[in-house]
């Protein structure tokens, strides 16, 4: 998945471990994120973080072209460094523990529960946080070209099913599908993928992939990547959405994340990006939004938004948004923090950008803080996406690949003029942002 983040101080990635608050009036109200590596492209902030057990200032890095990181610390209150974030590289897990039984489970028991060459090979593991949406070819989509219903048990009593099929409907719908999963000897632990894909008359075309397990620890995941090519019925256009929702649970503890991505492209270059995240460990919880828009001609909007709190009180967050067209727009943000107590601090900043090399920039925070200067910068923002139309046609081969029923003389197909947007039924809703 190619795409843009941004924002500071939110964790993601995460390697799920205690987190202690020190929420006294006289210590750091604040938490320590760790990056993990840069998955996200952006001028201003390339951050992956994730939590961990230790209470220390918060610092941003950045880059700038090969030299190397410089950390560079970044205050919640310019007259309290108190509230300061470091974050570093670190390895993530779903649910990492000390002794990491959530993964060796998962080793040991996928390979045992395959029979001989005969049963299916699983492939499912819990998902990780911030992969954002995979490639086709990452998936191994391989659906079988006969009918089958199959099932075993292995020497070590684990069992095994495998199916497939092929559905038909109306508009010369037609559907193929794939089913495997399996369970250890006491049902203590399972795994279960469905591959599929879909075409109509329209020229509609679908390849997707749901995944599901459970550990003997009781941990949970769920999973599910979509890919749809269809012709826009307002532009005309070809357009292709690639979709993917991912979650996991812990068993043993109050933990859990969400996330859902989303990609759409059209053959003349407009495009949209986002992902919805979520969060909780313990006490903890977190949430993350941002967005991209290119229309294709130049114009571009970008957006996040990022919070935290834990249930002793502590709120903190950040946002931005950045709008531009050829060399002219604005940047502007926010960045806040709450205490217990309810003592807030914040503090909002902007930047005009006029496109002739002038910069006017300003701010103010609750500590009295405030600048509102001219100055002489280069702009720089992404006109266009650093992955487009012709990169994602190039990656959707077994998409554009798929063969429709062949359509009879005189029969057309019946288009449905409704909205193009795609449905978000059974999916959760992201709690609103805490009150600053």
């Amino acid at each position: 998945m190619a795409a843009s983040s941004r924002g500071l101080s939110t964790p993601f990635g995460l390697k799920l471990r205690r987190v202690d608050v020190d929420v006294s009036p006289l210590h750091h109200h604040v938490i320590e994120f760790r990056k993990k590596r840069k998955l996200f492209s952006n001028r201003h902030c390339r951050i992956k973080c994730c939590c961990s057990d230790s209470v220390v200032p918060i610092r941003r890095r950045t880059r700038t072209g090969k030299s190397a990181e410089k950390a560079e610390e970044w205050p919640f209150d310019p007259k309290n460094n108190a509230h300061r974030v470091r974050i570093q590289a670190t390895p993530a897990m779903p649910f990492a523990t000390p002794q990491s039984r959530f993964v060796s489970k998962q080793e040991k028991f996928y390979p045992r529960c395959t029979p001989r060459n005969s049963g299916p090979q699983s492939r499912d593991t819990p998902p990780k946080r911030d992969t954002g949406i995979a490639n086709e070819k990452d998936w191994g989509i391989n659906l079988l070209n006969e009918n089958v219903s199959e099932s075993g048990t292995n020497e070590d009593g684990s069992t095994w099913y495998r199916e497939s099929g092929e559905d038909f409907g109306e508009n010369g719908y037609r559907c193929r599908w794939t089913k495997m999963g399996g369970q250890s000897h006491d049902g203590s632990s399972e795994w279960k993928e469905t591959w599929w894909e879909k075409s109509d008359w329209t020229g509609y075309k679908e390849l997707g992939v749901e995944k599901s397990g459970r550990n003997a620890e009781g941990d949970s995941w769920w999973e599910t990547w979509q890919e749809v090519l269809h012709q826009d019925e307002w532009s005309n256009l070809a357009r292709i959405e690639r979709s993917a929702q991912k979650q996991a649970k812990s068993g043993t503890q109050n933990a859990g994340w969400y996330e859902k991505w989303w990609e759409k492209y059209d053959a003349k270059g407009w495009t949209e990006k986002g992902a919805h995240k979520y969060g909780r460990l313990n006490e903890q919880s977190w949430w993350e939004r941002w967005g991209e828009h290119y229309d294709g001609r130049g114009s571009v909007l970008k957006w996040t938004d990022k919070w935290a709190e834990t249930e002793l009180g502590t709120k903190w967050g950040d946002k931005w948004e950045e709008k531009f067209f050829a060399g002219i727009g604005s940047r502007q943000g926010e960045t806040w923090h709450v205490s217990p107590s309810g003592d807030r601090w914040s503090r909002t900043w902007g930047e005009e950008h006029f496109g002739n090399g002038k910069v006017h920039k300003y701010g103010k925070s609750t500590t009295g803080e405030s600048w509102d200067i001219v100055v002489d910068e280069e702009t720089y923002y992404e006109a266009e996406p650093h992955y487009g139309w012709a990169d994602v046609v190039g990656d959707s081969i077994q998409l554009l690949s798929i063969k429709p029923r062949e359509r009879p003389p005189g029969i057309f197909p019946n288009l449905d003029f409704g909205s193009s947007l795609p449905p978000d039924d059974d999916l959760p809703d992201l709690p609103s942002p805490p009150s600053q």
